[in-house]
């Protein structure tokens, strides 16, 4: 049906479309068929993880795994060295509970009031489970302490969300483009890491950097081979995001075919001693995340304020054909803009990998969020998508001092939709007068 539309209205650039979303198709269905048979030689779901204190492994720990489908229960013992792994009945959700009582003297679980995890198991996967032991501690208070303790989660989740939502804003600002691959760049650019990191075996803090400019390229790449010609041929805004569509399932098809399904780390600040300040326990890591997210939003914002090349990219978000009649090379904006986005989009897939774990669906859960936050920001705005950024990470953390962690992104949107009927434009939008 394609094939005969582009014949009978003979243009360039409906054949130009229809070639990159059959593109879309053929690899995705290349990846199915290539990822089919190994599923069916090897289908074995497992949940693991390793219990250690102080750096060494705590062992003849009970680990007891419930399936809430069917109520199937397993049980695994850590080893001498902590690690535990039990093999599923199937793919489905599980409540993983670790038995407090066979802990050894001296040892507990630093949150105590939350002794189970529920993950969901795909299909020939392994879930990784973590559990944070420490010295137990008598509280007076739970409140305050998981108060702090979100917040903080809160702005580190937050700051991720920023830097991934600056690149989706200034290419919607520069180009009109609500581009849907935008999350999968999220997961190419944490797989590099890992691929540079684990195959390679190249540490974290160079392979970190190399995968940033990789990713920071695939995005300029794309905008040269793929966008750019599309708008060359004026293609359609709604064309075009049916484009962004089919290269959303390239690009996560082929990490999938590459890395497969299971959720995977890297092998550098793998297990670390939490810091304790008052009633808040971060990770080292965690504090280089932060640490270095900020570093990273201030960068940007005195790159668009005080170089030339930023001044160019408010010119041009803000009105292309007036920066075009003014000299401003517009396509070098916009690949500039792309690259850009690219770089920080890679960054934050590296910085959610390090605190969570890196899989090929990453960067799809965390889309809408980014969504959000450049809405909620402002359309088009950079520092719009820096503080909805940090508004959606931060409501989705502290819910869950109330309500379960299930839903911590329904209170964001909730949040969104409040704040959207008060100031449609966004906290740092502009109004718009049409008519």
């Amino acid at each position: 049906m394609v094939s005969s539309l582009v014949r009978a209205r003979r243009g360039p650039q409906l054949r130009r479309v229809a070639a990159v979303v059959l593109t879309a198709i053929a690899v995705g269905s290349v990846a199915a068929l290539t990822a089919g048979p190994a599923v069916a030689q090897s289908a074995t779901e497992t949940v693991s993880g390793r219990l250690a204190f102080e750096g060494e492994g705590v062992e003849g720990v009970r680990v007891v795994v419930e399936s809430t489908d069917d109520g199937a229960v397993l049980e695994a013992v850590s080893g001498p060295d902590g690690s535990w792994l039990v093999e599923l009945p199937g793919p489905g959700a599980y409540r993983i509970e670790l038995d407090a009582s066979t802990l050894p003297e001296g040892v507990g679980l630093r949150d105590p009031d939350n002794p189970a995890r529920e993950v969901r198991v795909f299909e020939n996967s392994t879930s990784a489970v973590v559990f944070a032991l420490g010295e137990p501690q008598v509280q007076t208070s739970d409140t305050p302490r998981r108060l702090l303790q979100s917040s903080v989660n809160g702005l580190k989740f937050g700051l991720i969300i920023a830097m991934t939502a600056i690149g989706l804003s200034l290419i919607f600002g520069t180009t009109g483009l609500v581009n849907f691959a935008h999350g999968d760049l999220v997961t190419v650019g944490a797989f590099l890491a890992y691929f540079l990191n684990v195959t390679l075996g190249l540490p974290l803090l160079i392979a970190a950097p190399l995968a940033i400019a990789a990713g920071g390229a695939l995005a300029g790449g794309l905008d040269r081979q793929v966008w750019r010609p599309l708008r060359a041929q004026r293609t359609g805004l709604i064309a075009m995001l049916v484009v962004s569509i089919g290269l959303s399932f390239v690009l996560r098809h082929v990490v999938l075919l590459f890395f497969g399904g299971s959720r995977q780390s890297y092998t550098d600040f793998g297990l670390q001693t939490a810091l304790e300040f008052g009633l808040v326990r971060v990770q080292p890591v965690e504090l280089w995340v932060m640490g270095l997210s900020v570093a990273a939003l201030v960068a940007v914002g005195l790159m668009l304020n005080r170089t030339k090349l930023g001044t160019s990219m408010r010119a041009v978000a803000d009105n292309r054909d007036l920066a075009e009649s003014s000299g401003i090379d517009v396509q070098r904006v916009i690949l500039a803009v792309w690259v850009l986005g690219g770089g920080l989009t890679a960054a934050g897939g590296i910085f959610l990998g390090l605190i969570e774990s890196v899989d090929y669906l990453m960067g799809f859960r965390l889309l809408l969020l980014m969504f959000a936050g450049v809405i909620l920001g402002g359309l088009g705005s950079a520092y719009g998508a820096m503080v909805g950024g940090v508004i959606v990470g931060f409501v989705s953390e502290f819910s869950t001092v109330w309500f379960s962690s299930q839903i911590k992104y329904v209170w964001a949107l909730l949040v969104l939709i409040v704040i959207l009927l008060v100031r449609p434009q966004g906290i740092l939008g502009r109004r718009e007068r049409f008519g």
